[in-house]
């Protein structure tokens, strides 16, 4: 016999993608912020990234962190940083295992930065709902100019 829990509220579908885009941040080796993207089309999960060294490199929990040791503030000096972003690594995963990304919506723990921005729109991203705010005009300039959906979530991310 099967029992039913109406008290149950099942998850709509942002914050369900949310939710595993919380899941997929506690992968990051990040010293200094966990992000995790996850890239969905027709309601299916594509790709996952999370921010980190490239694969089989020492990352940064491990060697350190140079912005941290040279105090670069939040947003700034990206080029340094030996980890990929969140969103850069979800659309080299589905690159490396040959999935079109185009039309698709990513769900990221915190706001694109411009480059990943950049890398969303050449890509064909179409929409991004994001969780935790971050302070890079640029990226919001261009994704506007690019018509990209852009969205502020504020349920739980797990």
């Amino acid at each position: 016999m099967s029992h039913i829990d109406k008290g149950r509220k099942r998850p709509g579908w942002d914050e369900y993608f949310m939710q595993v885009a919380g899941v997929v941040a506690r992968r990051s080796t990040c010293i200094r912020r966990n992000i995790g993207a996850v890239v969905v089309k027709d309601k299916r999960i594509l790709a996952t990234g999370y921010n980190g060294a490239p694969s089989g490199l020492p990352h940064c929990i491990e060697v350190g962190c140079l912005r941290e040791q040279l105090g670069v503030p939040s947003g700034e000096r990206h080029e340094i940083c030996r980890g990929l972003h969140a969103e850069q690594n979800a659309i080299i995963q589905a690159a490396k295992y040959g999935i079109a990304v185009e039309g698709s919506t990513v769900y990221s723990t915190t706001e694109p930065c411009s480059l990943c921005a950049k890398m969303l729109i050449n890509a064909g991203i179409t929409r991004i709902v994001y969780q935790n705010a971050y302070p890079d005009n640029l990226s919001r300039q261009l994704l506007d100019e690019a018509g990209i959906i852009v969205e502020h979530f504020k349920g739980s991310a797990g």
